[in-house]
């Protein structure tokens, strides 16, 4: 498998109609609506000058004056439509943007997704979703805010030459003056949400450990680590607005100036004849049309935030997710799992090393070291929710990495120490995996995993929802067993998945899983003696490396072993040596008694 390439995001196929890009089509409308509002705007100055002239005149105006009222309530009606669609684009957008962003999360490699912090990815879901959503329509309208002045100089033109010079001259200002504000803006809104992020996930972490701070009385500490980057944030706000505010002072005084300056010219040439006052009436107007200023900037620091914040999602959204192959296991193999040659680095350091390792099919391998050893990283690797940089993995003699996704995680299975089990009912929530389970199925996995009993005690037992269930934290991980047990193939990879779990439930769960299971091969990670003594094999790692592969009894020889399972609450003193250590019969009951004892 070495060096295994990881291709980029493949949206799984799914009926959520937000997994798809909503397309050209709503920006179009924003475009086209606005293109028409502008339209009208151009056309008013001129459709009034000329009935301004025909009523001074004591002329016929009736058809004019219709055409006025027209393009006013033309306007008013395009100006409301433009809203419409604009929300209506902005809505699909943000919610499309959301939904790409998090399935490319959950179908990216986990390992990466952790590298992001809750309350950064919680940031860019909500926010700056939000502003990225809302960026295709500011882009339309953008556009036709620039239709506008183009147009309205083209009429100027139309109507006098001479002033539309005067215009013309301070236009490049007012472009100057925009390209710096989209130049700066830039910068400053990129700042702007990183902090945003940071403070997200302090705040997060905070809410996250809110019975340990009130344990230790430390909530006003905890507060001013949370809103110490307010003062960054605060800073950065100011300078936007700043920004925002110097662009609109500039063109709010370019802007009267040319307005006047063309209004100076169109009131000579009406002097000498060249215009009438209807014309000189739409001059004006045409002028102020043309320079303007504010509008464009509004939208442009929409359109700069909106990018921004769409790189950001961009980010999640095409996350690598593992490439999988086109072949099956073979039928009714035993499961025997092989690691050979196995290399993982993070950051160019090497966190795990397994040359050669042979769990065959049918046993119970533990994973035992330290803190670090690397324990999870070896059982990512060995269900396949990582590859490794070098090396392979083989199940049944098949490498992982060839075959399909639904034989991977039909016949691959695993549980955790907090297993996420939605907001379904308790019997959804075992049932939800690659396989079909019965109703029958989710029971007897409750009785294996000892939550049958609890769960017949909620209000509707198997049809109480879980969030109106008040589990234990233990509970809540009998559960997670439970659909793990329900969906179990070849290999069950247990990462820690009953550390919640008292020693004499621990043993029970273990007992009726090797009833109930039979051939299924486990490969568990484990902190306490009593487990990797019930274990057939035992996976012993430090430092990242295997140092050692065998009985629990033969191990248990070296005192290096025996200090894994070392704890300052016992004194210092291996866990199950006081009495039988060996992992004999005597020796795992005096695990379990040592394993309870305060």
């Amino acid at each position: 498998m070495g060096n295994n390439p990881v291709r980029r995001r493949q949206t799984p196929s799914a009926p959520d109609s937000y997994d798809t890009e909503p397309g050209p089509v709503p920006a179009l409308l924003v475009l086209v609506c606005s293109v028409a509002a502008a339209a009208v705007a151009v056309a008013q100055p001129f459709v009034l000058g000329r009935t301004l002239d025909l009523l001074l005149h004591d002329r016929t105006a009736g058809a004019w004056l219709a055409a006025s009222a027209a393009l006013l309530v033309g306007e008013i009606l395009l100006d409301s439509l433009t809203a419409l669609l604009t929300g209506r684009c902005t809505a699909d957008w943000t919610a499309s943007i959301r939904s790409r962003a998090l399935s490319g999360m959950l179908h990216a490699v986990p390992d990466l997704v952790t590298r992001y912090a809750p309350g950064d990815v919680a940031t860019r879901l909500t926010l700056n979703a939000f502003d990225a959503g809302g960026a295709p329509a500011a882009r339309a309208a953008l556009a036709a805010s620039l239709i506008t002045p183009a147009g309205a100089l083209v009429a100027l033109a139309v109507v006098d030459m001479w002033v539309a010079a005067c215009v013309l001259t301070g236009l490049p200002a007012l472009a100057l003056v925009l390209r710096t504000f989209a130049r700066d803006t830039g910068t400053s809104v990129r700042s702007y949400q990183r902090v945003q992020s940071d403070i997200a996930d302090r705040l997060v972490e905070t809410l996250d450990g809110a019975e340990t701070i009130a344990a230790a009385g430390t909530a006003v500490r905890e507060r001013e680590r949370v809103l110490r980057p307010l003062t960054e944030l605060a800073e950065l706000g100011r300078r936007m607005w700043v920004l925002h505010g110097r662009a609109l002072a500039t063109g709010g005084v370019l802007v009267p100036l040319l307005t006047l300056a063309a209004t100076a010219v169109g009131g000579l040439r009406l002097g000498a004849g060249a215009l009438s006052v209807g014309e000189l009436l739409a001059v004006c107007r045409y002028a102020q049309l043309t320079a303007g200023f504010g509008s464009a900037a509004t939208l442009l620091g929409g359109v700069v935030r909106g990018r921004s914040a769409r790189e950001r999602t961009t980010a999640l959204e095409q996350l690598p997710a593992l490439p999988y192959g086109s072949r099956v296991l073979p039928p009714d193999g035993p499961g025997a799992l092989q690691l050979r040659g196995v290399r993982v680095l993070r950051e160019g350091t090497e966190v795990l090393r397994v040359d050669e390792v042979v769990v065959p099919g049918g046993l119970t391998a533990a994973v035992v070291g330290r803190s670090g050893a690397g324990k999870s990283v070896l059982a990512a690797v060995a269900g396949r929710l990582i590859d490794p940089d070098q090396g392979e993995v083989l199940l049944d003699g098949t490498p992982l990495d060839q075959l399909t996704r639904p034989c991977l995680r039909a016949e691959v299975g695993f549980a955790f120490p907090r297993p996420v089990l939605g907001d379904g009912t308790v019997a959804e929530a075992v049932a939800a995996g690659p396989r079909t389970v019965s109703p029958h199925q989710v029971r007897k996995a409750l009785r294996v995993a000892g939550a049958d009993t609890f769960v017949r005690r909620l209000p509707d037992t198997y049809d109480t929802r879980l969030a109106d269930a008040p589990l234990s934290g233990g509970e809540y991980q009998r559960l997670g067993l439970a659909r793990a047990f329900a969906h179990a193939g070849r290999l069950l990879v247990m990462d820690d998945a009953t550390s919640s779990l008292d020693t004499a439930t621990e043993h029970a769960v273990d007992l009726a899983l090797r009833r109930t299971l039979g051939a299924a091969t486990r490969l568990v990670v484990a902190h306490r003696p009593s487990v990797a003594a019930r274990a057939d094999l035992v996976i012993w790692l430090e430092n990242g490396r295997v140092r050692a592969v065998g009985p629990h009894r033969q191990l248990w020889g070296e005192a290096a072993y025996r200090a894994v399972f070392t704890t300052e609450e016992h004194g210092g003193e291996p866990l199950g040596t006081r009495v039988g250590g060996d992992g004999s019969p005597r020796g795992r009951i005096a695990s379990l008694r040592d394993d309870v004892r305060p």
